[in-house]
């Protein structure tokens, strides 16, 4: 019996092409991640290593997948074996990455939506009770209830459809978080704390400071910068080749890119002028450095109470601004599952949400549980002592998206050759003015820079 040929979605031009893809990367790896590695890295030292790495390791990556996907026209499952058929189980291995990633990241949101909530409701500064975040996320029904509604939402909008859902909320949400994040970024530079001015922390932030600096400290900075590009640029999940498969052959590839990677590392950048100057001005800088991962629901409430009665009102506006930035990157995980289903099983879009919403709800609702019920403690090879979240969070991170990279930089650097990406960006007859970058990276660094973060556990 044949499957059904179920025709594929599309994007209806360049801007829903280049909202829906940097909402995919613009997400919490901005907004959370990027701000405390780095607080956590010397701030100025680690900022001029991430934008030099962008600009060129992620360039070189993110440019790739894209065109694999628009060349193929396939989702990641199908598209590896469609540009080589040794190369097919690239592809599976690449479709389940997203699958990992999003019940996790869900359940993330879902904290970031019970503190947006709280906030909105004028309860925000309950929040900064000692023991708060840990007695939410270890609580039996909460951290589910609001892990369902961060999912139901992501999923309600690919459910719509690749243009009328997915392009459609880009439009909207996009420009909406930009004007956000510049609004606050704008206001926290004009605060003053107990500890010194926000302008006074944005030195600690944009200054590099070299002092102390060792090989083990510099190698940890560049393995750390590294693996953040995964995280806050969508590669190796699977979701640039989905959203690339969508893209119409009349797009600037190239420009795209480019604009793609402006919003993406220009919202990191200003996430980081927004948390570190501020917490620098009301904890100072061992508040900087204390805060790690707990810097977004931990310290950042505490500043907000420490402002008074402008808190709240500040407080409503970030946790808004991290909703949507969540909202548009869990879409399109959960978008890069939907594709592998339909090209795989000729299942229908509707078809397709439902049965993975379904899975993708068990894995969370588990991991959820994971914080109680299932409560175990394991060190992982990073050294961090972790729970099922973040067991899911370094398979994914440190193990699957670096294989996935590195086989992708084998396949386009050395046997497909870097001519049938570059090819593809210039159909159109555009200029692709980092052709000879591209190829260089490609084939050379960007693979060196994968194998050191393999190696990253046994250095630093």
């Amino acid at each position: 019996m044949e499957k059904k040929e179920i025709k594929r979605s599309s994007f209806t031009g360049s801007l829903g092409f280049v909202l829906a893809t940097a909402g995919s990367a613009v997400g919490l790896g901005n907004l959370w991640r990027f701000p405390y590695l780095a607080a956590k890295n010397g701030g100025g030292v680690f900022l001029f290593i991430y934008v030099i790495m962008a600009l060129t390791f992620g360039f070189a990556l993110m440019t790739t997948e894209i065109a694999i996907g628009r060349k193929t026209k396939l989702s990641p499952i199908k598209a590896y074996s469609n540009i080589n058929k040794k190369f097919g189980f690239l592809g599976i291995i690449a479709s389940i990455v997203p699958l990992i990633i999003f019940p996790y990241y869900c359940i993330i949101g879902g904290w970031v939506m019970k503190y947006m909530t709280e906030f909105t409701i004028g309860n925000g500064m309950d929040t900064v009770a000692e023991g708060y975040f840990s007695g939410f996320i270890t609580s039996n029904f909460s951290p589910i209830f609001w892990c369902a509604v961060f999912m139901g939402i992501s999923a309600l909008i690919v459910f719509i459809g690749v243009d009328k859902g997915i392009e459609k909320f880009s439009k909207v949400l996009m420009p909406a978080l930009f004007v956000l994040i510049l609004g606050i970024a704008i206001f926290t530079l004009t605060i003053k704390g107990p500890n010194g001015t926000a302008l006074e922390g944005l030195k600690i932030y944009f200054i590099p400071d070299f002092s102390g600096m060792t090989v083990g400290k510099f190698f940890g900075i560049l393995i750390d910068a590294a693996s953040q590009i995964f995280y806050s640029m969508s590669i190796a999940m699977g979701i640039m080749i989905t959203y690339g498969s969508y893209t119409p052959k009349e797009t600037n590839l190239v420009k795209s890119v480019n604009q793609i990677e402006i919003c993406d590392t220009g919202v990191a950048i200003i996430a980081g002028m927004i948390m570190i100057p501020t917490v620098f001005a009301f904890q100072g800088s061992e508040g900087i450095e204390a805060s790690g991962p707990s810097l977004l629901f931990v310290s950042l409430p505490k500043v907000f109470e420490a402002m008074g009665f402008v808190g709240n009102f500040v407080g409503v506006a970030f946790f808004v601004l991290v909703a949507f930035a969540a909202i548009t990157s869990s879409v399109s995980l959960f978008e890069a599952i939907i594709s592998v289903a339909i090209d795989k099983f000729s299942w229908s879009r509707k078809k397709s949400c439902v049965i993975v919403l379904i899975i993708s709800a068990v894995i969370a609702f588990l991991t959820c549980l994971g914080y109680n019920v299932f409560y175990f403690e394991l060190t992982l090879p990073n050294g961090v002592k972790g729970q099922i979240l973040d067991i899911l969070d370094y398979l994914a991170n440190n193990i699957i998206m670096p294989v996935v990279a590195l086989l992708t930089c084998i396949l386009i650097g050395w046997i497909a050759k870097p001519k049938s990406i570059i090819d593809e960006i210039k159909i159109n007859g555009e200029k692709f003015r980092r052709e000879k970058l591209y190829t260089v990276m490609i084939k050379f660094i960007a693979p060196v820079f994968l194998i050191l973060i393999f190696a990253a556990p046994f250095f630093v």
